[in-house]
């Protein structure tokens, strides 16, 4: 997620360094997690590239139970070993308890489960993100209303006991009425994209790797949400 001033990134899946590498962000102002399960954190030791760069401990935000599993498998990140920055990852654990702000970002947390795992998806303004969600309680149901974006899993077109099913993300997206819903964290046996497609009610559509989404809040018409292809600059500016 990034404004004029501050970026922040969702989770260190086990790719971060190829995705950065090939869409470049010259800083990171946060690193928010979701939940502690391994392909939202297994990358975590590619942020020592940006300790590097910007040359200080990168805050990272977690729930409690998030928190103590990065302490216990990514010790050494939280402690200072080295005069120089680079080496490994040097990160400053912090706990979402309630809604905080990074930089000029008010952000909301909203706490859904991922099948019997409470876990974190977050609200930035007109638009949020909920991966892993299975149910979402009926008290952060309300803090999901107005969006203009929802960024939603659908796993695949059957049921599965720890995520939404496409019937499901399309039946929650229904009842949340956001003007955009995105389906992510899709598995291969969704089907193909061009197969898919044409069964999502019109506002729906299952998102796709460097897909862009552009919100321009000074504006009240059709172009206030604009979905942009990836960028050859590398500029993905939201």
């Amino acid at each position: 997620m990034r404004t004029e001033t501050t970026t922040v990134l969702i989770d260190t899946s086990p790719d971060l360094r190829t995705q950065v590498l090939r869409d470049p962000f010259e800083r990171f102002d946060a690193v928010l997690f979701t939940h502690a399960h391994a392909d939202h954190t297994a990358g975590l030791d590619e942020l020592r590239r940006y300790n590097a760069m910007q040359q200080q401990h990168l805050p990272v935000w977690a729930d409690a139970e998030t928190g103590r599993s990065l302490r216990e498998r990514f010790a050494y990140t939280f402690v200072d070993q080295y005069p120089y920055y680079g080496v490994k990852p040097d990160l400053l654990l912090a706990d979402v308890d309630g809604p905080f702000r990074v930089g000029d970002l008010d952000i909301q947390p909203i706490p859904v489960m991922h099948g019997r795992l409470p876990i974190l998806g977050y609200r930035f303004g007109p638009i949020a993100y909920l991966t892993d969600v299975k149910t979402i309680p009926d008290t952060s149901m309300e803090l999901l209303r107005n969006l203009d974006v929802l960024v939603l899993t659908a796993l695949r077109q059957k049921p599965h006991p720890a995520h939404l099913g496409l019937r499901e993300a399309i039946s929650l997206s229904e009842s949340l009425r956001p003007r955009h819903t995105l389906f992510t964290h899709v598995a291969h046996d969704m089907g193909r994209f061009a197969d898919v497609s044409p069964l999502l009610p019109r506002g729906m559509a299952l998102a796709h790797d460097r897909e862009r989404i552009q919100i321009d809040e000074r504006r009240n018409d059709n172009d206030l949400v604009r979905f942009l292809p990836a960028s050859e600059t590398g500029d993905f500016s939201t």
